[in-house]
C-alpha cells in the first residue's frame, strides 16, 4: 500500500493541533509538506512534525508532483478558490467545513471535480467518530422508538476580533463555525433533508459576526430539529434525541478527545429521576484520524466516497436558508 502523501496548506490552528497530528497516528498517510505565507512560519510547523519539505507560498506547494492530495484549512472565504485550485492542479482535496459561503458559490468546486476526476471530501469529522455510528445502529434497532425530535447546542466562548471567526468579511460567525455541526448530524441520524427552517440571529454590534444563532429545522414527517449556536457563551456541546419510546443524550457530541472514553445516555423515561438512564462508554477513538485515513482509501480508489460533494452543498443550502430566515423573520426552504 502506498501512503497519501498530504500536503497541508497553511499552518492554521485545526491543522497543527488536530489534523496533522491525526494524519501521524493514522495508518494511511504521510505529512509529505505544508506552506504559509510567511516561509518562515511554515519551516518552522516544518521542522516541529518533522515535515520534510515547507514553501511559502500555497500556489507552490499545490504544484508539487510529490503531492497526491490537499488539506485545506484556510479561513472560510478561500476554501473555494483554493480547493478549485488543487483540483485544477490534479490533487484531491479535504476542505475544512463549510465547504463554502454559500451553495452557488460551492458550485464551482463541483465543476472542478467533474472537469479532473479528482475527489474533494468536506471534512465533518463527527461522522467518521464510532459514537455517531453507535447512534444511528440505536435508531435503526429501534432503541428510543421513531425518532421525532433532536435538541442540539455547541456554544464556546471567543471574543478576540482578530480570530477568523470574529471576522464577517472571511466568513466569521457562530453558524458558519459550529452551528454547521447540529445541521450535518441532524441530517445523519434522520438520514433526510429538511423542508423548511427558521432561525433566530444575534449579531455583535461592533464585530457584525452572528454571535448567537438558534434555528428549527422541519423534516419530513414532523420530525425536527431545534439547535443553538454561539461563539460568546461559556462552552457547552450536547446532542439529545427523543423518540416515541425513549431518548438519546451524547454527552461530547462534536469534539470528544481522542483519548477519552466517550458516554451515550439511554433512557426510557420511566423514571423522572434518571433512575432507568443506561449509559454506554465506547472506547477512545481519533475521529481526525479516522477522517484522513478513510479518505486517504476514498482518494486512492480502494473505498467508495460515502459523503460527495453533493452532501456538503445540501448543508450549505440549510444554512444559506438559515441566514436568511433570520433577514426575513419567515420559514425559508433550502
Amino acid at each position: 500500500m502506498k501512503k497519501m502523501r498530504w500536503g497541508i496548506l497553511s499552518t492554521a490552528n485545526i491543522g497543527r493541533k488536530c489534523v496533522i497530528p491525526a494524519i501521524l497516528r493514522g495508518s494511511q498517510g504521510v505529512v509529505a509538506a505544508i506552506a504559509s505565507r510567511d516561509a518562515a512560519r511554515a519551516a518552522q510547523v516544518a521542522t516541529d512534525f518533522g515535515i520534510p519539505r515547507s514553501f511559502g507560498s500555497y500556489q507552490e506547494l499545490i504544484d508539487d508532483p510529490n503531492i497526491d492530495a490537499i488539506y485545506n484549512p484556510l479561513p472560510n472565504h478561500l476554501h473555494v478558490p483554493w480547493t478549485v485550485r488543487a483540483l485544477d492542479a490534479g490533487k484531491h482535496v479535504l476542505c475544512e467545513k463549510p465547504i463554502a459561503l454559500n451553495a452557488t458559490e460551492a458550485a464551482a468546486i463541483v465543476a472542478a471535480r467533474d472537469r479532473t476526476g479528482r475527489t474533494v471530501i468536506e471534512a465533518f469529522m463527527v461522522r467518521y467518530h464510532p459514537q455517531w455510528h453507535r447512534i444511528r445502529a440505536l435508531l435503526k434497532a429501534g432503541r428510543i422508538g421513531e425518532l421525532r425530535l433532536i435538541q442540539s447546542s455547541f456554544l464556546f466562548r471567543m471574543l478576540d476580533p482578530n480570530n477568523v471567526r470574529n471576522q464577517l468579511a472571511v466568513g466569521g460567525g457562530a453558524l458558519y463555525d459550529v452551528g454547521c455541526y447540529p445541521i450535518v448530524t441532524a441530517r445523519y441520524a434522520y438520514e433526510a433533508e429538511p423542508e423548511r427552517v427558521i432561525a433566530l440571529i444575534d449579531r455583535d454590534p461592533a464585530l457584525e459576526v452572528d454571535r448567537l444563532t438558534s434555528g428549527i429545522l422541519a423534516f419530513p414527517l414532523g420530525r425536527q430539529l431545534v439547535f443553538s449556536s454561539s461563539l460568546q457563551l461559556a462552552s457547552h456541546q450536547r446532542v439529545t434525541l427523543f423518540g416515541a419510546e425513549g431518548r438519546i443524550e451524547v454527552m461530547v457530541p462534536f469534539t470528544p478527545r481522542e483519548h477519552l472514553r466517550c458516554r451515550i445516555v439511554i433512557d426510557s423515561g420511566a423514571q423522572q429521576d434518571g433512575s432507568s438512564a443506561e449509559v454506554e462508554e465506547l472506547d477512545p477513538a481519533d475521529q481526525y484520524a479516522l477522517q484522513c485515513d478513510s479518505a486517504a482509501r476514498v482518494f486512492r480508489g480502494e473505498h467508495a466516497q460515502k459523503f460527495p460533494i453533493e452532501d456538503a452543498i445540501a448543508n450549505m443550502r440549510v444554512i444559506d436558508a438559515l441566514y436568511h430566515s433570520a433577514l426575513s423573520g419567515v420559514w425559508e426552504r433550502p
